[in-house]
Formats: structure tokens, sequence, C-alpha cells
């Protein structure tokens, strides 16, 4: 048998195999396994941190639904307390109108801007902070004194109402994917508007065990219940997914939207004065203003 030598055998070019062998094979899928690759970088982890499966699915909708729940039930509970908030005031029927509407006027106008500073700011410390500042107005309104202290107590609840509501959906959003996602979101849908329906049975029979206080009090143990598990089960945020938030626009819309709800509201309630009628122009101003920014800024460089 000839020896062979080693070194010259490195130095001849290999013989390609041929066409259809399994060497062939094995060289194309390493090919197009290599063209195929893309690569895992840090925006597409945080696309797959956003939209995966939670660790305790059943908590994380608890959780969202529990926060938003605040908002549901207040909105409805406290137009049975208003006989009786008026009768502990003296106040007048167009003082206890701006009970409900001192928590309405905030909550529209600061919806948009509520969901907007979730995305830059995380949606877990948005949601925990609008719940946290939701319990504290809660309880000021319980203890208010007077008819002026319980409107600002209200307003600060709408304006906490307008940090958790969108946030609490877009949790839900970020946390599952797929059927899940919709499933979740039908729950916390479902559940809401039943939380809104519950509102006024609620209410009355807190008012006829205790007193109109109670209405808001019980809302203080559920943002704390919310809160702790917000912070347990909620995963922190990673998707902040806007550069900067947008003041000027946010600034805009709300001053159109919180215009143009008190314009409706004074018109709808009172009478539709002049004056009235240059608040609603104004605000109708204010959203053409938003509408040509936002515009401008959508087709900038």
């Amino acid at each position: 048998m000839p020896s062979i030598s080693l070194a010259g055998a490195e130095n001849k070019a290999v013989t390609p195999a041929p066409a259809g062998s399994a060497g062939v094979r094995v060289l194309h899928c390493l090919q197009m396994s290599n063209a195929l690759h893309v690569p895992f970088d840090a925006a597409t982890a945080r696309i797959a941190e956003g939209t995966r499966s939670p660790a305790y699915p059943r908590l994380v909708i608890a959780t969202t639904i529990m926060a938003s729940s605040l908002a549901f039930i207040d909105g409805s509970v406290v137009n049975v307390g208003l006989p009786a908030i008026g009768r502990s005031f003296h106040a007048e029927a167009i003082g206890l109108q701006w009970v409900v509407n001192a928590y309405l006027l905030p909550l529209s106008a600061l919806l948009l801007l509520g969901g907007a500073a979730g995305d830059r700011y995380g949606r877990r410390r948005l949601l925990i902070a609008g719940v946290l500042l939701f319990g504290i107005a809660s309880l000021a309104c319980a203890a208010a004194p007077t008819l002026i202290l319980l409107l600002l107590a209200r307003f600060v609840q709408g304006a906490s109402a307008a940090m958790l509501m969108p946030n609490s959906l877009a949790i839900l959003g970020q946390s599952f994917s797929g059927e899940a996602k919709g499933r979740a979101i039908g729950i916390w849908a479902a559940t809401g508007a039943a939380a809104g329906a519950i509102g006024p049975v609620l209410g009355g029979w807190l008012i006829d065990a205790g007193s109109w206080r109670l209405a808001f009090l019980i809302n203080v143990p559920l943002s704390a219940a919310a809160i702790v598990l917000a912070s347990r089960y909620v995963d922190r945020n990673v998707d902040d997914i806007a550069g900067s938030l947008d003041w000027l626009g946010g600034a805009l819309v709300t001053a159109a939207l919180g215009l143009a709800t008190w314009a409706l509201t004074e018109g709808s309630g009172r009478a539709w004065s002049p004056s009235t009628f240059v608040v609603l122009g104004t605000g109708l101003i204010f959203l053409l203003v938003f509408l040509s920014a936002e515009r401008r800024l959508g087709t900038g460089p």
C-alpha cells in the first residue's frame, strides 16, 4: 500500500462533492442558515419582552381590572350620593352638578396625555402613580369639610383616573399576545362595564349603611391592594418606545378637550350664553391647532 504525504494532501484542492451528495446538501443548508440569520438586537429584545406571556397572567388581569374599576365605579357611585352631599353642604343643584363634572373634566382632558406619558415613562410606573394618587384623592374627598375642597379633590381624582385607565389597558397589550391578548382585553372590558353598573347599587348601600363619605373611603383599601399587586406581578417596563413626550401636542389637546367639555357642561346645565360659545369656540381652535401641529410633526424630516 503506497504511503500518502499529509503535507501534499493539505496543498491539494479538495475535489467538490458530486451534485446531490450529502456534502453539498449540508453546505447549502449552512449557507441558507447564514443568509436567513436575523440579528437579535436590543429593539427586538424589547419587542419580545413586551409581548411575552407573564408569569402570573391571572394576577396581571386582576391587577388591571382592580385599578380600572376604581375609575369605573367612582364615576357612577357618586351620582347616588349627590342628595346626601347636598344636604351635608347645603349646596344647590348647580354646585352638585360639578361634583360629577369636576371628575369627568380632567378625565376627558388628560386621557390622551396619560397614555402618552405611560409610553414614555413606563406603563407600570404610571399605573402605580395613578392608583396611589387616586387613593389619596379619595381620602381627601371623604374628609372634605366644604364643597370647594370636595370639588378640588374630585378634580385630582379625575386626573389620576386619566393616568391609570389607559395604562391598565396598555399593560394587557404588552403582557399578552395573540388570542391571549384578545381574551384578556375582553375580560377587562366586560368587568369594567359590570363595575359601572354595580356602582349605583354599591353607593346606595354604603349611604344607607353610614354616610356618603364611605363611597370614597372604599377606594382606599382597593387602591392599596392594586398597588401591591402591580408592584409584585406586573413586569417592569422595558419598552419605552417614545423618544420624548410631545409636550406641545399634549398641552394643545388637553386645552381643547378641557374647554370643550366645560362649555358643553355649562351649556347643558345652565344656558348657552355668549361666554359659553366663546369657550367652546376657543376649544375648537385649540383642537385645529393641535391637528395642524401633529400633521406638521408627522411630515417633518
